[in-house]
């Protein structure tokens, strides 16, 4: 709880702190949590108090919070060469290794990498790179944006009119020609007595009269998350991708996998585009890129799509975007060796070993009856709380349900997200057996309080 002293972290985090995506009743009443320190999994904050975790920062902590080499391989660069930028042909030696490193690990045979400071201005400079593309190859009226309804693509003004979020209307989003199609939850979406195949294949009709109306030579591309994150862990139905992508193909709109939190092992494949087994033509990646040790993303065009790119900027001698910190070398270097924690130093091997433990460990909390659903992949996973397990009935929003579960964990020392109706968990690829036992009990104790309260 907060320390309401006018020196005390919490009062000062309140003077001067605008807060982002925060509950801001339970802020007011609970105050901030301010951290101090990380170790492993768990984090501590300025009264000395432990919390495992288990959103893993943002998702992108996946290393943990102290892991040595990421340490030492951002002195060690910080050393060399502290700082730079990719404009003007001048760009570092660690820039054009990840860009070799990533073009390696990605599903294309080759390709061309550009780099931002987020997952945002990923998506942000992909759409832009979309209606250069079209733009020089004579179609200028090919802009508008196809995604999905719940899904979460960033905060910029155009990755913002790409998420399927009402939350955005505040800001007068969306920006017009971003069309939100509908989002693939089976569960709650599916219409009574629909089978899963029949609503996967109303979501690819769904699609294919989308393009028709709007008209395909308008359309300048499709993104989606394998898994949507921020929407709350939401799966696709199955066949979903399998339905979709042959309509997509059949009138040439390109299919940007966004990655941002499923790219570099949490589904238990290096993407998720292999997990659900299909090939875009470009990959947006950030967060697990880095493990959370700079800010960092990238956009990775896959064969095709950056030879047409390619041929577009040579056209006009440039291709005229970029940010200051665009691949710079002390992200690269911490990237580089993040690729190679997870890849190579047994973090991958430990998502694919937990996951049947969390699994269950899901399942096993499903079974509480105000649970209408557990979902996931990997490690991402989520509960939907339900005020009548039978009807699917969610509790009223004035409850406020899955915030105060998340409180309830905080005061059990346990970090997790609410969203929407929902508690999901995203742990880091380094958490234990005993630690995950330690999540699912917290959030067990959680679960029953605030329940006990509001059922």
């Amino acid at each position: 709880m907060r320390d309401n002293a006018p020196n005390s972290w919490e009062a000062r985090a309140d003077r001067y702190s605008l807060y982002g995506f925060t509950d801001l009743p339970s802020v007011h009443e609970r105050g901030a949590v301010v951290l101090t320190h990380g170790r492993g999994p768990y984090v501590y904050d300025t009264h000395g108090r432990e919390y495992l975790d288990a959103n893993s920062g943002l998702w992108n902590m996946v290393a943990g919070f102290d892991h040595p080499g990421l340490i030492e391989t951002a002195k060690r660069q910080y050393e060399k060469l502290a700082g730079y930028h990719a404009f003007f042909g001048r760009m570092s030696d660690q820039t054009v290794l990840l860009s070799e490193k990533l073009v390696e690990v990605s599903p294309f045979s080759r390709g061309r990498v550009f780099y931002t400071n987020s997952g945002s201005e990923a998506n942000d400079t992909m759409v832009k790179i979309l209606w250069f593309l079209h733009a020089a190859e004579g179609k200028p009226q090919r802009r508008k944006i196809l995604t999905r309804w719940n899904a979460y693509h960033g905060v910029t003004a155009v990755s913002a009119s790409m998420t399927g979020k009402p939350y955005n209307s505040v800001f007068g989003l969306p920006l017009p020609g971003f069309l939100h199609l509908g989002c693939p939850h089976y569960w709650r979406y599916g219409q009574h007595g629909e089978t899963e195949a029949q609503f996967t294949r109303r979501l690819a009709n769904e699609l294919e009269a989308t393009i028709i109306k709007e008209g395909a030579d308008t359309i300048a591309g499709f993104f989606a998350e394998p898994i949507m994150g921020a929407g709350g862990v939401v799966v696709p139905s199955a066949g979903y991708f399998q339905a979709m992508l042959p309509i997509l193909r059949k009138y040439g709109i390109p299919v940007i996998s966004d990655e941002v939190i499923t790219g570099f092992g949490r589904t238990g494949n290096t993407w998720g585009c292999e997990t659900y087994g299909f090939m875009p033509d470009a990959i947006i990646s950030s967060k697990n890129l880095t493990a959370g040790f700079f800010p960092m993303g990238a956009v990775i065009l896959g064969d095709e799509l950056a030879d047409r790119v390619q041929a577009a900027a040579e056209a006009i001698e440039e291709f005229p975007h970029g940010f200051t910190a665009s691949g710079h070398p002390v992200g690269c270097a911490i990237a580089l060796k993040a690729i190679d924690v997870v890849m190579n130093e047994g973090l991958a091997e430990n998502v694919r070993h937990l996951t049947p433990h969390f699994e269950a460990g899901l399942a096993r909390l499903a079974e509480n009856p105000n649970i209408g659903e557990w979902r996931g992949k990997g490690l991402m996973g989520a509960l939907e709380a339900v005020k009548d397990k039978a009807t699917k009935t969610p509790f009223d929003g004035s409850l406020s349900v899955s915030e105060r579960i998340a409180n309830a964990c905080t005061d059990q020392g346990l970090i997790c997200r609410p969203l929407g109706q929902a508690i999901v968990l995203c742990p880091p690829f380094i958490m234990t057996l005993p630690q995950m036992d330690e999540m699912f009990d917290k959030l067990e104790r959680a679960l029953k309080q605030v329940f006990a309260e509001v059922a």
